[in-house]
């Protein structure tokens, strides 16, 4: 394709910009399915990259479960859930989603961002301030945007500085936090910042995106790990497109609260219903997920973890302090960052390099993921890999 001749300069400078700072972002094209063992660009990979944590994205289950309901009801949602795009597997998937968190209500997104758009904007406004960990999901921040909230972020899993950024508020709002955090892999401090909301009358927000399937009792994610329910996280989101292998979102919450979201939160309103067939496979996912196959994927991920942290905490790398399936490695600058990612590639692992804005300057990373389809043997190249690349880049700083 030719390059388009009237495009205006502040755009070719904002990308020039992007390419000096080794900040350009490209698409990959998978030529597999969402599994370990991939093709990219024609080459085989061992990818270490994917948020499908339980390994569930290609389960032969799911497939049939989406064929199935596609065959029955179609494959798309045809209307807002509003209007006549609320399908008997909306419903269902809704209601087996409620009896297992244990909230009165959930309501079905078609995306994640979505669902964290749509909720803060219609609960926040220039008069109900919206308080966030400083590391939030982009599309937390987002939310408080779109809803023109006087935003304010506290020190990272901090809860005196939340709490100082509460009381020094005149008005009360909205308590925010990822429960797994994206890029680092750790856990907010949960049950005391619901402790803190609740001393401040302040509503109480918790995206789980990268907990839900992965962490505690029945796979119910921080909720069930820091011991909360209902009443002390009165607003959980929750989405599909990680442990689950799907694609969607929702929303848990009270009745009351889910009737003030249907009449203002603008996402949910305006948006079509995700497709029919995309729940009945997700409501096959949760049922892997609460079946004792999942308990096995969930035990042979810890068992994955555990092995890579024994194995990389002997390198001369910064490995982040965290439990969960993302094991963020601490480069530095991108070019490194970029650097190495080029080099696990050559050795057969893809592992994208992560960089800013995404991440603070200077704290680029490799965000490595790590799944229950991954065998003991794709660990053991991984690690191999790692000791390889970083052992030979620290000789080099010698």
């Amino acid at each position: 394709m030719k390059p388009v001749s009237n495009t205006p300069g502040w755009i070719v400078a904002a990308l020039q910009e992007r390419r000096q700072l080794d900040l350009m972002r490209h698409t990959v094209t998978l030529n597999s399915p969402q599994i370990p063992h991939t093709h990219i660009q024609q080459h085989a990979y061992t990818a270490f990259c994917s948020n499908d944590y339980l390994g569930l994205a290609n389960h032969p289950i799911l497939i049939k479960a989406m064929s199935d309901t596609a065959a029955q009801y179609g494959v798309g949602g045809g209307s807002s859930h509003l209007v006549c795009g609320h399908l008997s597997p909306h419903q269902v998937l809704e209601e087996a989603l409620a009896d297992w968190l244990g909230y009165e209500r959930v309501m079905l997104f078609s995306a994640g961002y979505m669902a964290n758009l749509g909720v803060i904007s219609a609960l926040a406004d220039r008069h109900r301030p919206v308080v966030q960990d400083k590391l939030n999901h982009a599309s937390l921040i987002d939310g408080a945007r779109l809803a023109q909230a006087p935003l304010r972020r506290y020190l990272h899993n901090d809860v005196q500085s939340a709490e100082k950024l509460l009381v020094k508020s005149s008005d009360t709002g909205l308590l925010v936090t990822d429960g797994v955090f994206s890029m680092d892999g750790d856990v907010a401090p949960l049950a005391d910042l619901s402790s803190l909301a609740a001393r401040h009358d302040w509503l109480f927000m918790v995206d789980d995106a990268h907990g839900l399937g992965c962490l505690g009792e029945d796979g119910r994610g921080c909720l069930s790990l820091e011991g909360l329910d209902a009443r002390r996280l009165p607003i959980l989101v929750g989405t599909f497109g990680k442990a689950f292998g799907t694609a969607g979102a929702f929303v848990a919450t009270s009745h009351d609260i889910a009737d003030y979201l249907t009449q203002f939160a603008r996402p949910y309103v305006y948006t079509t219903s995700m497709s029919p067939a995309m729940a009945g496979a997700t409501l096959a996912s949760l049922r892997l997920i609460q079946s004792n196959e999942g308990q096995e994927r969930r035990e042979r991920l810890a068992r994955h973890i555990a092995y890579f942290r024994q194995r990389v905490q002997a390198l001369p790398v910064e490995l982040m302090a965290s439990n969960t399936a993302i094991q963020p490695i601490v480069v530095g600058d991108s070019a490194s960052a970029l650097r190495m990612s080029a080099e696990l590639k050559a050795l057969g692992v893809w592992c994208t390099a992560i960089r800013p804005p995404t991440v603070p300057a200077g704290r680029a990373r490799l965000r490595i993921t790590l799944s229950a389809a991954h065998s003991e043997a794709d660990l053991v190249l991984l690690c191999d890999s790692l000791e390889q690349v970083f052992t030979a880049t620290f000789l080099n700083a010698q």
